[in-house]
């Protein structure tokens, strides 16, 4: 049932687009659906959307992100022949933009390129800078363009619905990054709505994640929890390409990872020891697979939240997914429920987490 119930609200907000900067569209998803799961909910003027489900005074306070951005792309210009050049919002990806379908502020839109047939062999063995691309979206001028609402400073994303594989627990599609993460989140707001819980729980879905973890510094300092976790998605090793030993080793299907180090250099994080105890015991003793890892790749929201005010103990619980960011990201929904089990056990267990200490 947990595994459906996700999978329904993961659809849902799979086709909502909501590129970084413009999360409008989440926020007011969000806010037609969680007030009547939590005591309290609101959004801040950097698009940060905090439901607040109070707790008995007896633990700590918690806070569980996700981000609600996705990457895309944001109209540059428009040329008087209609087409429209862009810029990159985000880690879009130049050699996954030609000859794709986008939502350009609600229209069908086509990255365009030169047919095969009049290209050179340098031409066709060559990636193209996305600043030489351009999209078409079936107008004839300027004016075309303007009159179907479509104006300099709008979003861009990828057309791709989510679709499933023989194997139904498998599904691809865009913006599973982090839309994944917003679906768990809001399927444990439902589920705990009627539990009694020890300490606050703010269940907090952040702005402008993939542009610099910027949502999650605002709200995390405004908030100050005792401990926090960062709920996103991680790039998974187990394709061909990839020596996942000496590379990445992560998994499809083996449950969520739990990042022992992630980023690089002064933009990461080196996870606390006693978020490392609390993460994996907990895993263990509910008898949750998780996959502790290294990832120094990339990160998530746990690298600026773990840096404000004092110093807040952050973890993160992330989903592993092939094919990050594209349009065709690939991943296994055993993974998501294992997140939301291990989350939820967290919550549950929030009186036994007043005394997170760095020497555990």
């Amino acid at each position: 049932m947990v595994k459906q119930n996700i999978l329904d609200k993961l659809m849902d907000l799979q086709k909502i687009s909501a590129i970084s900067g413009q999360e409008q569209p989440m926020v007011r998803k969000l806010m037609e659906v969680l007030p009547d799961l939590v005591d309290e909910v609101s959004f801040d003027t950097f698009g940060n959307v905090i439901a607040l489900k109070k707790g008995s005074g007896k633990g700590p306070s918690l806070m569980i992100a996700a981000h609600t951005d996705e990457i895309g792309l944001i109209v540059k210009s428009i040329g008087k022949d209609g087409f429209i050049r862009f810029n990159k919002i985000g880690g879009m990806i130049d050699a996954l933009l030609v000859g794709r379908k986008v939502s350009v502020n609600g229209h069908l839109g086509i990255v365009g390129v030169k047919a095969g047939h009049i290209q050179s062999p340098e031409e066709r063995n060559t990636i193209m800078n996305y600043t030489k691309m351009y999209i078409d979206v079936g107008a004839k001028s300027k004016e075309e363009v303007l009159d179907m609402g479509i104006n300099v400073g709008d979003p861009i994303t990828y057309m791709s619905e989510i679709d499933f594989f023989h194997n139904k627990d498998l599904l691809s599609g865009k913006a599973l990054d982090n839309r994944l993460g917003c679906a768990i989140l809001w399927q444990l707001l439902e589920d705990i709505k009627d539990d009694e819980i020890a300490g606050d729980f703010y269940a907090v879905f952040t702005s402008q994640e993939e542009v610099g973890l910027r949502g999650a510094q605002v709200s995390t300092f405004a908030i100050n929890p005792d401990y926090a976790i960062a709920l996103d998605t991680v790039p998974a090793g187990d394709t061909p390409e990839i020596d996942t030993e000496v590379e990445l080793n992560i998994y499809l299907g083996k449950g969520p990872v739990i990042p022992l180090t992630s980023g690089g250099g002064v933009r990461g994080n080196l996870l606390h020891p006693g978020m490392k105890k609390l993460l994996i015991e907990t895993a263990q003793k509910h008898e949750i697979p998780v996959q502790p890892a290294l990832f120094l790749g990339g990160t998530s929201d746990i690298s600026t939240m773990h840096l404000v005010r004092g110093g807040i103990l952050t973890g993160a619980v992330t989903i592993p997914r092939r094919y990050s960011h594209s349009p065709v990201e690939m991943m296994d929904i055993n993974d998501s429920v294992n997140s939301y089990l291990l989350l939820k056990a967290i919550i549950g267990e929030m009186s036994e987490h007043n005394n997170i200490s760095f020497l555990d």
